[in-house]
This record gives structure tokens, C-alpha cells and sequence, in this order.
């Protein structure tokens, strides 16, 4: 008996990858207003009841290589990067106009794959989005190619996407294409090609559909596609390759637009959780109150004000166990907090961080996303 297909109508937090070839016309090469300004409108219908939204954009390149005669179809390493950062800036801009008009705060961010493989600069990352997304903004991410080398760089937004939805801990991914999902081979080229609706497991069957990317400016293609598919379902992250040209492409997705949806592994969300329980050698304990103890058992995240005593020495999302006021082992998880900084603030009230520390980090010592229970 074959699942049925995710749906917008349960997401909670949402990942949408855009590529340059929706974002810059190619005849202008200037951003296609009135289409951004549809995306906008979607992403406005979908923050009004509360999905927290994503957006991975790419198109700074696209939109500079013209204004800096860089016409020619392969660009050196260092052209890429200086087109990068002229185009960024009419990107974020051509963004933050149309989200604007609908009363939503853009925010930028540029990543490079090492803030994704990096722990603190990955635990930064996420503190930096999870902030953002709090305040009702709308992250608007592209790779860093300004500063981004051959050797680590993601290569294209696909993939960006994927780790950016497992770094949030998204509900959806939805990969925006010129193409309404997977098909059994190429349909441009193959007229018995058949539509896949649902993908229940990436199998090699499945990975060996991908095609080489197409030309042009846009690095990606199915390749890539299901790549990023492996990584965001492997997270417990569904994802969907929907056809983008259209206008309003989100709301004709929720509306039953044909796509191909990827179903989350069923170990997708646990795996991590072994990870931290089994493979991590914990750097130090945090010893708990009752009151702390009864709050972890009820999958709440570990206040400072529960904290009774911090020993060893760790850093900042090193692993560390909890253990109750008998010595007894309730917990692992990853600190928000290096062992100094725990000290400090350890049977404190979270509002006092700021005033202890002189800087206001998380509310917790360790949220109940990095805390496994033994």
C-alpha cells in the first residue's frame, strides 16, 4: 500500500530552493519582478497562519554578468566571485522589495559548506536562522561565492537547500524547477517517460534517474536534485521538485499541483538522536535538579535555572551528560554553552544571561533538538 504525499497544508517550517533560471531573465538579465513578487504573495499566505519559510535563492551571478561583460558561457573562479558580489546585492534587493510589500522582513545570509560540515559555525548558523525565524523575518540564503573556493563549495543550491533543511530541522523542502517533479527518464527526449508522484525510499534505482545538468547559467539538474533529496529525506525531511515558471508556484503546489513529492526516511529524525546518545563521548556533566528532571522526561529543553553543578571542561556544542543529584544518568546532548560560560550562569533564570555573561546567547543550556534521553 503505497503513503500519501506530504502536503504544505501540515508543514511548519518550510525550505524553498529557487534557481537562477526563475529568478533573472534571461533576455534582461534582470530579476523577474513580477514573479518574485508572486513567490512573495505565497510566502505572505503561508507566514498568515503561521509556516515559518525559508527562502535559498540563487541568482547573483546571473544578474552581473552582463553589467560586468561577463558573457561568455564559462567563467574563471575569481569572475564568478566578483560577479557574486555585484549580483547580490540586486538579489537581496529585488527580495527584500517584494517581501516588503507584503509587511515581511528579509533577511540575508551567505553560507559556504563549511558552515554546514564546521560544528560551530554550523550550531552559529542555526542559532542565526532559529533567531530569525522567532522574529518573523524571512531568511533569504545563497551561497557565499564571493568567498567560496572550487574545494568548498556546495556547487549549487540544491544541495544547499537539503543541508540548510536538515540544519533547521525543516518539516519541507520544495525545490522550485522547470520541471513538475521526476519522471523515469527524460520526457524532452523520451516520450514513454512516466511521471513518479511519490518517491517512498532513495533507492539506486531511483538516484541512477538523474540527468547531467542542463546548460546555461543554472548548475543544478535532476543530478543534483536527488542528491539534495537524499540529504533532506535522510533528515526526516519531506521534499518536493515542483514546476516553478508558473506564477504563485506554492500556492498552485498546496492547490494539488502536480509534483514529485521524496517521503522522509523513517529514521530520518532519530538518527541524529543515536548520533548524540551513541557516538559521542560526552566532555563534561551538568547535574540536574528534580524539577529540571521532571522538565527533560516531559520533552522540555534544560533551563540554566535547573543546574545545579557543571564539571569538566567543553566548548560550545561539545557533548556533555546530564546526570541527576544521585549521579544518575538522564540525558545527552550538545551544550549551548562552553563549561566556563555553563558555570556562570548555572541556577540562574534564563532572562539573567545577558546581564551575567555580558552577551545573550540561547535561553537554554541544552534545547531539547540536541537533548537525548537515556
Amino acid at each position: 500500500m503505497s503513503l500519501p504525499p506530504p502536503s504544505l497544508a501540515t508543514t511548519r517550517r518550510l525550505v524553498v530552493k529557487i534557481g537562477s533560471a526563475l529568478v533573472v531573465d534571461p533576455e534582461t538579465a534582470a530579476p523577474r519582478e513580477a514573479w518574485i513578487s508572486s513567490v512573495a504573495a505565497d510566502v505572505a499566505m503561508l507566514r498568515a497562519r503561521g509556516v515559518e519559510v525559508v527562502l535559498v535563492s540563487s541568482g547573483a551571478i546571473a544578474l552581473a554578468r552582463r553589467s560586468l561583460g561577463l558573457v561568455k558561457r564559462k567563467l574563471r573562479l575569481e569572475e564568478k566571485q566578483a560577479a557574486a558580489a555585484v549580483g547580490q546585492i540586486r538579489l537581496a534587493g529585488a527580495w527584500q522589495t517584494a517581501l516588503s510589500q507584503h509587511g515581511l522582513t528579509a533577511a540575508q545570509l551567505l553560507l559556504t559548506l563549511e558552515d554546514s560540515e564546521d560544528r560551530r559555525r554550523y550550531l552559529n548558523a542555526r542559532a542565526t536562522l532559529g533567531t530569525l525565524l522567532d522574529l518573523g523575518c524571512v531568511p533569504v540564503i545563497n551561497e557565499n561565492d564571493t568567498v567560496a573556493t572550487a574545494e568548498i563549495r556546495f556547487g549549487d543550491n540544491d544541495r544547499l537547500a537539503a543541508r540548510v533543511a536538515e540544519m533547521i530541522h525543516a518539516d519541507a523542502l520544495v525545490l522550485l524547477s522547470d520541471i513538475d517533479g521526476l519522471y523515469t527518464a527524460d520526457p524532452r527526449r523520451d516520450p514513454e517517460a512516466v511521471h513518479l508522484p511519490v518517491i517512498e525510499r532513495m533507492t539506486d534505482s531511483i538516484m541512477a534517474m538523474g540527468g547531467e545538468p542542463p546548460p546555461g547559467y543554472s548548475s543544478g539538474g535532476m543530478r543534483t536534485k536527488l542528491i539534495a533529496a537524499k540529504i533532506a529525506t535522510g533528515a526526516g525531511c519531506a521534499m518536493a521538485i515542483a514546476l516553478g515558471t508558473r506564477p504563485h508556484p506554492l500556492q498552485a503546489l498546496e492547490e494539488g499541483a502536480r509534483c514529485s513529492w521524496f517521503l522522509p526516511a523513517p529514521e530520518g529524525r532519530t538518527a541524529r538522536k543515536q548520533w548524540i546518545a551513541g557516538s559521542l563521548a560526552p566532555l563534561g556533566v551538568l547535574r540536574v535538579d528534580a524539577g529540571a528532571a521532571r522538565a527533560l522526561r516531559d520533552g522540555r529543553s534544560l533551563l540554566p535555572a535547573g543546574v545545579r553543578a557543571v564539571e569538566g571542561e567543553f566548548g560550545r556544542g561539545d557533548p556533555v551528560a546530564v546526570r541527576d543529584e544521585a549521579g544518575a544518568e538522564l540525558a545527552r546532548g550538545l551544550s549551548a554553552y562552553d563549561a566556563e560560560a555553563a558555570r556562570a550562569i548555572a541556577g540562574r533564570r534564563s532572562e539573567e544571561i545577558e546581564t551575567i555573561l555580558g552577551w545573550r546567547g540561547r535561553d537554554e543550556l541544552i534545547h531539547r533538538d540536541d537533548l537525548v534521553l537515556l
